[in-house]
């Protein structure tokens, strides 16, 4: 017998290994499955994350002024911290820059993450002329590793997969400035020359193949799920009803609409006040919502508690503490945002909310498969734009809690590992 061939396959990621990044965690979850498969992962990566010392991990700084300046920053941060040091060394280097990522800008137009994608492809052909390496597997996220994957197949011919997690198109407007426009013939090029190429949502392949007809069947579906929680807390039912948040917030993200519905209800069920808590964690309060808290007089409700750190008292990371408290809260909220985006995104956390095991309740905007997932896993749903709805979802759910109808949801999670076969099933099999 003869032994079989070593499977190397050469992975492009900027953020990788990365604590608390969904885009890191799509890919990094993914590597003990791939190796439990014969896969001998070859990572390409920048330098915000951790080494990985279980294979070969290259960590790349990028090759233009704004690259450097944008990854200088988190390489110090985790070195250094962001003590006196780190904001010395930081002015220093973007004082230094700035006449460079001026031209470069003027230039290229394209944001600053574009640069990372030379030095990957660069060290990827030296890699795959050694003759070892099966196929080039691009994830982002950051779109500088499909950038570098595109160049990988056009230079050798080599075999590329492309892992697309957001819309490069934005929905429902044509691309108006040169990012945007580099984008979509970023998408064209994936959907032309990739093997194999796959989204986290039904719309967003749909629209992908609507301007890309030519994508045909090499596009797939893949819901890249996630891992069980690396500690498990049993749920008890305490004196309030708790809905927290996990993730994080922005202008597009707002906790707003949820504020004002949960003010309309207190205005008009004030009881409820005593027994009614929303905990907030990994983001500070985006500006709307910390407005709302104060115009809508809800600082007894709302407690904004950020990130969770390491806690050397029990020797649990941050992410393990996330998981241990999504436990154990009565309600996990998600939200959506509002963007025409809505259309082809599901938020990563919400595949983390399904192995805490709690009742979710989503805000959405116009996303079927969304909602879908969410109901099926014992979870509710109400339209973000639709207040009086959004109000009542939050009434029901308080109303269950009285009633200590809020058990754990049976309803088994989607799976990282259900996400790595779906993948080796099409690139073995098509």
């Amino acid at each position: 017998m003869t032994q079989a061939a070593k499977r190397r396959w050469l992975i492009l990621s900027h953020a990788f290994n990365v604590d608390g990044r969904a885009e890191s965690l799509t890919i990094t979850d993914k590597i003990p499955h791939l190796m439990a498969a014969g896969i001998e992962p070859v990572v390409l990566s920048g330098v915000m994350g951790s080494p990985d010392p279980r294979f070969a991990h290259l960590q790349l700084l990028p090759w233009g002024p704004a690259g450097i300046r944008f990854d200088l920053r988190h390489l110090l941060a985790r070195r250094w911290g962001r003590g006196l040091g780190y904001r010395i060394a930081t002015l220093l280097a973007s004082v230094l820059l700035a006449p460079f990522i001026g031209i470069e800008r003027l230039l290229s137009g394209v944001r600053s993450q574009w640069s990372w994608a030379l030095p990957a492809a660069v060290h990827g052909m030296r890699l795959i002329r050694r003759g070892d390496i099966e196929l080039v597997y691009s994830t982002g996220g950051v779109f500088s590793a499909h950038l570098a994957g595109y160049w990988l197949k056009r230079w050798t011919g080599c075999r590329w997969i492309a892992e697309v997690h957001d819309p490069l198109v934005m929905p429902g407007r044509a691309p108006n400035n040169r990012h945007e426009r580099f984008l979509a013939r970023l998408e064209a090029h994936i959907c032309r020359d990739a093997d194999l190429a796959w989204w986290f949502t039904d719309g967003a392949l749909e629209a992908a193949r609507r301007r890309h007809p030519e994508l045909g069947s090499r596009g797939i579906v893949v819901l890249p799920g996630a891992e069980p929680p690396v500690v498990h807390t049993e749920y008890q039912r305490g004196d309030a009803c708790v809905f927290g948040h996990f993730g994080s917030l922005s202008p597009t993200r707002s906790m707003a609409p949820a504020l004002r519905a949960l003010a309309a209800l207190l205005d008009r069920r004030p009881e409820l006040r005593a027994v009614l808590r929303l905990e907030i964690y990994g983001s500070a309060l985006d500006p709307d919502a910390a407005q709302a808290v104060d115009v809508l007089a809800l600082r007894d409700v709302v407690r904004p508690i950020g990130r969770l750190e390491f806690d050397p008292q029990t020797g649990l990371s941050g992410r393990a503490r996330v998981m241990q408290r999504m436990q154990q809260v009565d309600v996990l909220l998600m939200l959506h945002g509002e963007l025409s985006d809505c259309l082809e995104y599901i938020p990563s956390k919400l595949y983390e909310y399904f192995w805490a095991r709690r009742p979710v309740l989503a805000l959405t905007h116009r996303n079927a498969q969304l909602d879908a997932l969410v109901t099926s896993h014992g979870g509710s749903v109400a339209p973000s734009t639709d207040q009086p709805a959004v109000e009542a979802a939050f009434e029901a759910a308080i109303e269950r809690w009285r009633a200590g109808a809020l058990s754990d949801v049976a309803v088994p999670p989607v799976t990282v590992a259900d996400a790595v076969q779906r993948i080796l099933s099409a690139v073995d099999h098509g």
